[in-house]
């Protein structure tokens, strides 16, 4: 068998493996990048790219006001008696750290989300904006032969495969028809696409997820670390004491043993494809299959298994083993379905949720963790113990064509052969709509004209929707008085069904403040280190922001390449 000596192995290629090793080899250190698929980026290509990182380095440019204090006091709220101190005190220290590390030392940068509010402004410590940070934009053309192998972004959240930015970017696609400014702008966006899909055969313009991947890949080949992709980790290599001291990989032309000298680390992106542990550790999913993903097929759980092989443990003890988020299945050309996470157009006016019994069941525009909290609960409450987890967004037509709903865009796309597909449901009124999707007419006529009675006046006083920051930031600013509220009174309706999916799971392996594995003794396990999704979440259980996941994954990829390196800065 082949062997290679190197300092430092990675296992997996999403954010959190991709900034280990770039901080890694900044220090000196020599490094591999192992990814079991034949492309690298992970989940994290396909995500929305955002990192919550308080007082991070734009944060402070741009003036706004906050401080560790106020961020620890958030986090003890949110997380409850899951609170980590240690490793929240470690992520508060070197979370701002890394940020100015990156911007100073690689080709990632960053952009700061104005107006992108905590997902619970009102709580102790939250904030109104500053703690959400985004990779700018990047040109996929200065990766050269090498975005072949970047994977590309979710299908479902693209237009015919272009990425869209959030915030102002988005709101020129939703004005396209109604604003001469937006339709050159967006003219201008779809002319660039069509000729990188002439000349390159995908979009150049990298955006969200893709671009933070790109741009630590592209730091990663800067500093002479090379990722291996079709290239599964079969195996940890140990001592007689235990301690990790490299792995087999089975690469293309065959296995290699890697020998490591500082440390392997863990970042293959969790469990969301792993039935059996879905099934162990999900609730609304008895046999496993009752839930669905966007995350690569590939993230099956392999970094828990190499963990626990070398004798670490997964922590099972938060109230939710993963990050929830409303999923619809669009139809693929082959006969499978997609998967599509609703992030913004819950927000909107003249958009709202219902489960069979007609009813409404939460503030829509509440984030998409706390949308599925409420979901499974009413279901549960509505039909027992055994009841099927699901949900329909419901939109007039209105609605409709101004905003889109679900993978169904708004004018002038066309949207008729998702009616025919059976997606997109609709009803010339709301009692036809509700019969066609299984709903009871008579509750459902009651609760929209409940809802039009106070929605005239931007108001809801039932569930409260648009009353936060959060809330309005993914709602229309044109809206008035309420962004995020409207009556539906503009036949025909429609309606799309939604089911529990996740953006990352939350249970992973126990670690401590340097991003060690921990056994289950609570002493490190040596040579072993976890980031990302493999690691335990330290935000217990909870969602308190756009960007937990990937904001840690920096973050302890930075403090796990500082502690292998020996270094304190």
């Amino acid at each position: 068998m082949k062997r290679e000596y190197v300092d430092v192995l990675v296992v997996g290629s999403g954010a959190g493996g991709l900034a280990t090793a770039v901080a890694a080899a900044h220090r000196g250190l020599t490094v591999i990048v192992a990814e079991k698929e034949p492309v690298f980026g992970g989940t994290t290509a396909r995500s929305g790219g955002w990192m919550w990182i308080p007082n991070n380095g734009p944060a402070v440019r741009a003036g706004i006001q906050d401080s560790v204090d106020k961020a620890r006091t958030y986090l003890k709220h949110e997380t409850g008696e899951h609170y980590d101190s240690a490793r929240v005190e470690a992520f508060l220290e070197a979370g701002p750290r890394a940020v100015d590390f990156f911007e100073k030392h690689t080709a990632l940068q960053f952009d700061l989300g104005p107006t992108f509010a905590d997902y619970h402004p009102t709580a102790p410590g939250g904030m109104d904006a500053g703690r959400s940070i985004v990779a700018r934009p990047f040109d996929g053309r200065e990766l050269g032969p090498e975005i072949k192998r970047l994977r590309p972004p979710l299908r479902e959240i693209t237009v015919l495969g272009m990425m869209i930015g959030s915030g102002k970017e988005l709101l020129h696609f939703f004005n396209v028809t109604r604003s001469l400014v937006s339709m050159v702008f967006v003219t201008g966006l779809v002319a660039r696409f069509a000729r990188d899909m002439l000349f390159h055969g995908r979009a150049m313009r990298l955006m969200n997820g893709n671009a933070l991947v790109a741009r630590l890949a592209r730091s990663a080949f800067d500093k002479g670390v090379p990722i291996w992709t079709s290239s599964p980790v079969r195996s940890l290599l140990r001592d007689d004491r235990g301690a990790v001291t490299g792995a087999i990989v089975n690469r293309p032309d065959g296995p290699v043993e890697i020998h490591t000298r500082k440390g392997v680390v863990l970042a293959a992106g969790g469990f969301p494809q792993d039935a059996v542990r879905r099934k162990a550790l999900m609730p609304h999913a008895p046999s496993g299959h009752e839930h669905v993903s966007p995350a690569p097929p590939g993230n099956t759980g392999d970094g828990l298994r190499l963990g626990e092989s070398a004798g670490g443990v997964v922590d099972t003890s938060l109230p939710h083993s993963a990050a929830w988020v409303p999923i619809s299945r669009p139809p693929n050309g082959d006969g499978t379905l997609g998967t599509f996470p609703h992030f913004v157009d819950r927000s909107k006016p003249g958009v709202i949720a219902i489960t069979r019994s007609g009813r409404r069941f939460v503030n829509e525009a509440q984030s998409y963790h706390d949308f599925c909290q409420a979901m499974v609960r009413r279901c549960q409450d509505e039909g027992g113990p055994n009841a099927e987890n699901a949900a329909w967004f419901v939109a007039d037509h209105r609605a409709f064509r101004r905003y889109g709903l679900g993978y169904a865009k708004p004018s002038p796309v066309p949207y008729k052969h998702l009616i025919r597909q059976g997606y997109l449901i609709r009803g010339r009124t709301p009692a036809e709509l509700a019969t066609r999707i299984g709903a009871d007419p008579q509750e459902f006529e009651r609760t929209i004209r409940r809802f039009n009675q106070d929605a005239a006046r931007g108001e809801d006083p039932e569930f409260g929707k648009g009353s936060t920051a959060y809330n309005r930031s993914l709602g229309d600013p044109d809206h008035k008085p309420n962004p995020c509220v409207a009556p539906l009174d503009t036949g025909p309706y429609y309606a799309v069904r939604v089911h529990v999916g996740d953006l990352g799971t939350f249970a992973g392996l126990k670690t401590n403040e340097y991003a060690e594995v921990l056994d289950d003794s609570g002493k490190p396990v040596g040579g072993l280190y976890s980031a990302g999704n493999d690691a335990a979440s330290i935000m217990g259980g909870n969602y308190p922001g756009g960007g937990i996941t990937l904001g840690p994954a920096i973050t302890f990829g930075y403090i796990a390449a500082r502690r292998m390196a020996g270094a304190n800065d």
